[in-house]
């Protein structure tokens, strides 16, 4: 994200200690870093649900074409059932008359 090199990080912790002092600079730098912290969970957390919502229109996608073509073969079926069963049932034999 932010390309920071190590000698600009010196640069940054001499301008603090000159300008915040040496008895405040420890707790400011506990707090920068706390601060810090929680922003990247909060990121972490961001990209995690953003990603999770993006898996759940996959997933809701691929359950639409699924239905899709099980209507699709359940029409292209319906008719070769139906034929299939009115042959069967003409061809089923007739119980003998009894006497």
């Amino acid at each position: 994200m932010f390309d920071v090199a190590f000698s600009e990080l010196i640069v940054i912790a001499v301008i603090a200690l000159v300008i915040i002092g040496p008895e405040k600079l420890p707790r400011v730098a506990r707090t920068v870093g706390a601060i810090t912290g929680r922003l990247q969970r909060y990121v972490s957390t961001v990209k995690a649900d953003i990603e999770r919502e993006m898996q759940m229109e996959d997933l809701h996608k691929l359950e639409q074409q699924i239905r899709q073509n099980a209507r699709q073969i359940q029409t292209e079926l319906n008719p070769a059932l139906s034929d299939a069963a009115e042959a069967a049932h003409e061809q089923k034999p007739q119980p003998p008359a009894q006497q």
